[in-house]
């Protein structure tokens, strides 16, 4: 086999190994509100974010992959050996691929990108060179998952305060929530819409101008919003069950929300944090047809389609035992508390996904869930659960920097 089939074989392999990662840790973060307020059971959760995952990657993951796959490492220093390009990308894969294999064995929530940012910067620094590596653009990586979680904090915050100030402090919650919860999924509906009429038609050839790309985004949350409002009416209040919790009815017309914010957390999920398996397979594939390391390449449809994919087996392979934990254990989640978080989550991870920032849906949506904590106290908060998540936060980066290091010199050693 000519050596440039190897180099795509391996890209194509380690590609669906890093997007299984991705589904088997990061997905659960993306789906775990959903399941820890009770308002989508495991199974229900999975179906869920496997169709949205998919169409997100494969719709709208094109935008932030030319970000993590040219902005980190230096390529013009790579000019004169194209092949060092192609070890350091597999190298990442495999580093970042294998850290998420341990991590999800023992249920950390960690950052995929965190875990191949970390694995280039450790190939590109030691098989290259210090100055290989754009330390610029991974401060302003960096300087995005402070921003990142800080941002949907504050949007959490404030939508769980209007949702209290609106419905919850009322002397007839049901009644207000059956009048505003139509507002907030109109709210959800139309964000994601609009972000996949932006971004992702035109991977499939529709071009829209500006005006009608609003237009059907408005038209389309108010079917979706409608649909919503005819099932909460639907939605009868139980007296029993009222006695046992003040707000049960009100969380179930919560619930309905829930399953329109869980699929647009799994389509901005899919359309931002693809790119971190497809990124490296782009770089490689473009140099091994090529023969020239380029500032720029086309992302061929077929690797978004691989990473949807790898996404989606890591889902229903480990992604299950994640989801269990992760929605449970920072903050008790109801459909109204999980619905502030996963839109805030989302929201501000499709605007990161549509100027080509690289961030970490782990800390966005953890960031989105301490931002509702906070809405209801300090105490309500798990603050040793906050802890150890930020300490394998902290050593997933170097965990991926050793790891490609090492994978670094044994392709070098072993590959044509």
């Amino acid at each position: 086999m000519e050596a440039h089939y190897i180099y795509i074989s391996l890209a194509a392999v380690f590609g669906l190994f890093m997007a299984w990662g991705i589904g088997a840790n990061d997905v659960a973060n993306a789906m775990a509100a959903s399941v820890g307020s009770k308002a989508l059971t495991i199974k229900q959760a999975i179906i869920i974010a496997a169709i949205f995952e998919f169409l997100g990657a494969v719709l709208a993951g094109g935008e932030v992959t030319s970000t993590i796959r040219k902005g980190i490492v230096d390529t013009d220093l790579m000019s004169g050996d194209p092949k060092l390009l192609i070890y350091g990308m597999l190298a990442a894969l495999v580093a970042a691929g294998t850290w998420l294999l341990i991590a999800s064995k023992n249920g950390w929530p960690v950052s995929t990108t965190h875990s191949i940012v970390g694995a280039t910067v450790g190939f590109a620094a030691v098989g290259i060179g210090i100055n290989a590596v754009q330390w610029s653009t991974v401060g302003e990586i960096v300087m995005s998952w402070v921003i990142s979680p800080v941002t949907a904090g504050f949007i959490a915050y404030f939508l769980y305060q209007s949702v209290q100030w609106l419905i919850l402090r009322h002397e007839d919650p049901v009644a207000r929530a059956r009048r505003y919860v139509p507002f907030y999924i109109f709210l959800a509906a139309f964000t994601i819409t609009l972000v996949t009429i932006l971004k992702g038609l035109k991977h499939v050839g529709i071009d829209l101008s500006m005006m009608d790309s609003y237009s059907l985004a408005f038209l389309l949350a108010i079917i979706i919003a409608t649909i919503g409002a005819f099932f909460i009416q639907r939605i009868e209040p139980d007296k029993k069950a009222e006695k046992k919790a003040a707000f049960h009815t009100v969380e179930r017309i919560f619930g309905v929300l829930m399953i329109v914010t869980a699929c647009a957390m799994a389509f901005a999920h899919g359309s931002n944090d693809v790119a971190n398996a497809i990124g490296p397979v782009s770089a490689v594939i473009s140099v091994a047809q090529t023969g020239i390391v380029s500032a720029k390449s086309t992302v061929s449809i077929w690797i978004l389609i691989l990473g949807g994919v790898g996404i989606v087996i890591g889902l229903a392979t480990y992604g299950r035992h994640v989801i269990a934990t992760v929605g449970t254990k920072i903050t008790q989640l109801t459909p109204s508390r999980g619905f502030a978080a996963e839109v805030a989550a989302s929201t501000t991870i499709v605007i990161a996904s549509g100027t080509g920032m690289p961030i970490s849906t782990t800390h966005t949506l953890i960031g989105a869930v301490l931002g509702v904590g906070l809405a209801r106290g300090i105490d309500a908060i798990d603050l040793r659960v906050v802890s150890r998540v930020l300490v394998s936060w902290i050593v997933t980066i170097p965990a991926g920097a050793v790891l490609a290091i090492f994978f670094f010199f044994l392709f070098r050693a072993v590959l044509p």
